[in-house]
């Protein structure tokens, strides 16, 4: 990474547009713990949806104006007729598409303001209320008629500055409300920490300025559990700039909201949170951070390291390494797989534990380059291992599509159960996939949870042809709901 990316330029996008570029997470990844249950179930219907971004697609004939599709699950899952398109230009969403918006660059579902129903905070880059303010984050209130843009509210603001930046939700305060972090405003070396619950007009029941900026790094990724058991949240925050990285730094949550005395943490590229061995405490996923990235490649392997909870936080001690040469995990480590490239929490067996999906977008499949696979780490009484590992791609027999050079299958990626059956599908991005003629056109992949894991039979793929939204070069699947970050395409 050469240059501080808080966001995906257009100039760099566009260069990548028909390429095998993969992500780098810049951004946030916040994951269910011990202390917060979370459902993402917009219309409260019993099922589980997912919000998809097309952060590239065309709207009111404006390039990068992006829009997002809310997709509700149902017994047989996800599928055209039960998803609803929203964009800027949706009734009762503030402001307008306009180029370079790349609204739905991040998503994050959670119930915001307390009513019960699962809301969605958007962030888009490129739309701000006022001329000397960059990105805004927008919320789509979660109804009994499901997600629209009725009543929708831009979160309140200060005059100027990047706003949305880092997005991730957590309750930092133990108060059983959601809680949001994130960049708000033009100070570099402050993030707001907005408490819940969020009212209708988008203020906060109180606020805090948390001096995050460390030296000349910023953040690159964000992660939120109760790492030390407490019953309170706690935030992850880690730093990069330029072609080096920092470290992490941890804030615990307390009563009164995040300590603002943190301490440090390994480096991390991307993250994912869950109490993998059911101790009590939640464990930290992190991809570890590849070292010297040059613009245009990313050609680490890629290693998953666990850091397990304990009553200090995340483990400095009690740690566990897992590529794909560790035993039982499917395939093998090779130069740009980038395994841990994207990272997915949720039991897709049922057995009571939680599971890893692991996207691996720079995965060869055969003569395909950066085709791109998943792989499912299971969890268990010990934690994480290899053991009865399973990998996926679009070659697999059962899964729809075919294997393309480019696809990035699991580029982003999600754990949720859309099929009300208690074991956690995965909802799978390929954003370089391409629809005939359309270049990077995008879809996403439904694949079941069952005893053994998960399964492809059954499964099935969305794309924004089906669902008559614009195609051409959208990214359609470049990030998913829930609690991942944004799959930002490296330049």
């Amino acid at each position: 990474m050469g240059i501080r990316r808080p966001a995906i330029s257009t100039a760099v996008a566009a260069a990548l547009i028909g390429s095998a570029g993969v992500p780098l997470a810049a951004g946030v990844s916040s994951a269910a713990t011990p202390a917060t249950t979370v459902r993402e179930d917009f219309n409260g219907d019993g099922y589980q949806d997912v919000a998809v971004a097309a952060p590239g697609g065309k709207v009111g004939g404006h390039t990068w104006a992006g829009y997002i599709t809310i997709n509700y699950g149902s017994a047989h899952g996800i599928d055209a007729t039960h998803t609803t398109v929203i964009s800027e230009d949706t009734a009762g969403v503030p402001g307008a598409s306009g180029d370079d918006h790349q609204f739905g660059y991040a998503l994050i579902a959670r119930d915001l303001d307390g009513d019960g129903l699962t809301d969605l905070a958007v962030t888009a880059l490129g739309s701000a209320p006022q001329a000397d303010a960059y990105g805004s984050v927008i919320v789509l209130w979660g109804s009994k008629a499901g997600i629209s843009g009725q009543g929708a509210v831009r979160i309140a603001t200060p005059t100027g500055g990047e706003v949305g930046d880092d997005l991730t939700a957590g309750d930092f305060d133990g108060d059983g409300h959601t809680d949001l972090f994130m960049k708000n405003g033009g100070d570099y070396d402050y993030h707001d920490v907005l408490y819940g619950p969020l009212h209708r007009d988008g203020t906060p029941a109180r606020e805090q300025q948390v001096k995050v900026f460390s030296t000349d790094n910023f953040i690159n990724e964000t992660a939120a559990g109760d790492f030390n058991g407490d019953g309170i949240e706690d935030l992850a925050t880690f730093y990069v700039y330029e072609n080096h990285a920092e470290g992490g730094k941890l804030w615990p949550g307390t009563k009164s909201g995040l300590s603002t005395t943190p301490t440090a943490l390994p480096s991390a590229a991307t993250t994912a949170v869950a109490d993998f061995d059911k101790d009590g405490y939640a464990d930290l996923a992190t991809r570890v951070w590849p070292g010297e990235l040059t613009e245009g490649t990313d050609t680490d392997p890629g290693t998953v390291k666990i850091y397990y909870g304990s009553p200090t936080g995340p483990s400095k001690t009690r740690t566990k390494t897992i590529t794909q040469s560790t035993s039982g995990v499917p395939g093998a480590s090779e130069k740009g797989d980038q395994f841990g490239g994207r990272l997915g929490t949720g039991d897709a067996n049922g057995d009571g534990y939680p599971d890893l999906a692991v996207g691996v977008p720079g995965e060869a499949i055969g003569s395909k380059a950066k085709a791109g696979a998943v792989v499912l780490l299971k969890g268990g009484k010990g934690g994480l291992t290899g053991t009865g590992a399973q990998a996926f791609h679009q070659d697999t027999t059962g899964v729809p599509g075919v294997a393309e050079s480019g696809d990035v299958f699991g580029a982003a990626l999600r754990l949720v159960d859309v099929t009300g059956d208690n074991k956690a599908d995965l909802i799978a991005g390929a954003p370089g996939e391409n629809l005939g003629s359309v270049v990077n056109g995008g879809a996403v992949w439904q694949l079941r949870g069952a005893t053994g894991g998960l399964t492809a039979s059954n499964s099935v793929a969305l794309n924004p042809t089906d669902i008559g939204a614009p195609s051409s070069k959208a990214l359609y699947g470049e990030d998913i709901s829930g609690d991942n970050g944004p799959t930002t395409v490296i330049p």
